[in-house]
């Protein structure tokens, strides 16, 4: 392509964005900042106000800084320019010149809608049209993603979920998973995918959580409008889509954020409050205005472009403390002499406010790992705004009790039971997450006491005992059929276990949880509100079972739920019920068909009128081993 001459007269940031941007409000600076492409050339924007010089530099003017000068926007910071001839597909950086120490560097445009793959690192230009088919799934997503709808999701890694067969080692592009990714989740019965960072980030073992590319997908699995076609398939499959996203850090790479303009632009200067021991990252600095405006646009620019349904924000507990992970004299105190990042505080409620002021049928995640108070209410009184937060509490406490002999059990009831002392604080998620599965962690399979069948009998426990909780369900691909292997991202999951009873069996058993926790209202519709719990029995530590009653609103069926964490089967094992007749037996983990040893009720059982537990009526079951019963009032025999 040939490029004309730098024109200055036209602009896409009026006076309007140039405020909002350095207020730190904007958030709708794409399309308007980066590289933003027409028919007859394509205008150029980039932040970099300690800059004495920018130009655009690319294949059409072989790599040139004098060749298309960029021109500083009076005092905003912004240099712009329009160049006639260059279109879609062009490679480009912006060659920033400083006047420290005769500094200049090429960096990637931090609004490029795509980037070269990896080890390529220039910019694309690229326009983001797209024809979406999901209209009927974004008029109703509202009800989908409310607070008393079924929530089971599905977490994936896209770049290991599977490989492609034609070319082993490759992994599925966007278009190419669509099909059967939609296909696998709707037969599982999940209501949610939650991809990994799709962000564009230059370190594939980072997963995506070291990105560089704040609003382009990776390239490494197609083009933006590739992972519009898959967000739109699953759309119209009826399952919504949450993306992860990082805005808690970002990798020092040359090419990317750090130093950008010649000073530490997006992130702190002083290491103490700028730099990640953890992660060997640089943190931004949430006290800008304009690193303010580059993330309230980002995240908007998910939910708006690609109609996401929801973002997971990754690592917020390293946002809130400013001593995370620091010892003494390692963080710098807060104004009032606290650990508490204020500017964190203030950027995270800003966010919840502008994301649920332009998306009010959207949800925002938070994985804060602490007890910092009020993060899943509201702003106006004092949350942090999110819509839910994970229960990494839970987490431990589950795999903790999960992995012990179950002989040892007793003497651990309250890892059971303690969870509910704060199980309505919040609205949480119950996450099995790939934190779990990684960095020699094993499997969940792995995790399982026991010789071969009690660890699957164990698996389908701990799935039940989640299901049976009150809060939404995350599960990481591969534990729902019981991979043996921890999680490496580079290979696909192993689907041929699939061909062995006992993993299709768990397989089955997700599948059909994942089923009633959709059909049973009791279930999913009052997971954050206390009157959807209710203890049977929770203080029988020397057989290890436990007895719930979940609730549902007025009109709708109670579910009990009976759990028993030992390999010995209970015969005669009696609950009170709150009402009388017979309960249908409408789950049972050690059912014949998902692996199990076939033991329990013949799918039904009459209450009797012998009050136990507080209740007026009882059932006398027989438990099975390492085994979880749903039951629910009704039927004949």
């Amino acid at each position: 392509m040939k490029a004309g001459r730098v024109r200055h007269d036209v602009s896409l940031l009026g006076e309007q964005d140039l405020h909002l941007f350095n207020e730190g409000t904007h958030s709708r600076l794409y399309g308007k900042m980066g590289a933003n492409p027409r028919p007859d050339g394509t205008s150029f924007a980039v932040w970099a106000p300690a800059a004495t010089a920018v130009s655009v530099i690319g294949d059409f003017n072989d790599w040139t800084p004098a060749a298309h000068p960029l021109q500083a926007r009076g005092s905003s910071g912004i240099w712009e320019g329009f160049v006639p001839g260059v279109g879609e597909g062009a490679l480009y950086k912006f060659r920033i010149e400083s006047a420290r120490d005769g500094w200049s560097a090429d960096k990637a445009d931090p609004f490029a809608a795509m980037h070269e793959q990896h080890p390529g690192t220039a910019s694309i230009v690229r326009g983001l049209s797209y024809e979406w088919g999901d209209a009927a799934w974004m008029k109703d997503r509202a009800s989908r993603n409310a607070l008393d709808a079924p929530w089971s999701i599905y977490e994936v890694h896209l770049g290991s979920w599977q490989r492609n067969p034609s070319r082993p080692g490759r992994p599925l592009t966007y278009r190419e998973i669509a099909a059967p990714l939609c296909d696998y989740c709707r037969n599982m019965g999940f209501t949610h995918v939650e991809l990994m960072p799709v962000m564009e980030h230059p370190f594939y073992g980072s997963w995506g959580y070291q990105t560089t590319g704040y609003f382009a997908p990776t390239s490494r699995y197609g083009t933006p409008q590739e992972l519009m076609f898959l967000v739109d398939s699953l759309h119209r499959s009826g399952i919504g889509v949450i993306l992860d996203w990082v805005p808690s850090h970002f990798p020092n790479d040359p090419h990317g954020l750090a130093q950008f303009d010649g000073t530490c632009l997006f992130e702190h200067a002083d290491s103490r409050q700028g730099f990640h021991p953890d992660w060997k990252s640089c943190i931004f600095n949430y006290g800008r205005h304009e690193s303010r405006s580059f993330l309230l646009s980002s995240a908007v620019s998910w939910l708006d472009r690609f109609h996401a349904d929801g973002l997971r924000v990754d690592a917020v507990a390293s946002m809130l403390y400013l001593d995370y992970s620091r010892s003494p004299g390692e963080w710098i105190p807060n104004v009032h002499g606290g650990r508490e990042n204020l500017d964190a505080i203030r950027f995270l409620r800003q966010l919840a406010q502008t994301v649920y002021g332009s998306f009010p049928d959207v949800q925002t995640f938070a994985e804060e790992s602490t007890a910092w108070p009020m993060v899943s209410r509201p702003v106006f009184l004092g949350g942090l705004g999110f819509g839910m937060k994970w229960d990494m509490g839970w987490m431990h406490d589950a795999l903790q009790y999960m992995a012990r002999d179950p002989v040892h059990r007793s003497w651990a009831h309250d890892e059971l039971t303690f969870r509910n002392l704060y199980a309505f604080n919040e609205n949480f998620v119950l996450p099995l997450s790939h934190d779990e599965v990684v960095h020699g962690k094993g499997s969940l399979i792995g995790k399982m006491p026991g010789d071969d069948w009690q660890k699957f009998a164990n698996l389908r426990l701990l799935f039940a005992w989640m299901h049976a909780q009150p809060g939404k369900k995350l599960l990481f691909m591969g534990g729902e059929f019981a991979q043996r292997a921890e999680w490496n991202h580079e290979s696909s999951l192993d689907w041929h276990l699939l061909q062995h009873g006992p993993h299709e069996g768990v397989r089955r058993c997700v599948a059909d949880l994942n089923r009633l926790h959709r059909s049973e209202p009791a279930l999913h519709q009052l997971d954050a509100e206390p009157a959807g719990f209710e203890w049977i029995d929770c203080d029988d530590a020397p057989q290890s079972v436990v007895s719930l009653l979940r609730h549902g609103r007025a009109g709708t069926k109670d579910v009990a739920v009976v759990l028993n964490f030992t390999p010995v089967p209970r015969h005669g094992y009696r609950v009170g019920v709150p009402s009388p007749g017979f309960w249908r037996e409408i789950l049972n983990t050690d059912a014949r068909e998902y692996g199990g040893g076939g033991v329990g009720n013949a799918g039904l059982v009459q209450a009797d009128e012998i009050p136990m537990h507080d209740c007026p009526w009882s059932v006398s079951l027989t438990l099975p081993p390492l085994g979880a019963l749903f039951l629910s009032p009704g039927g004949s025999p």
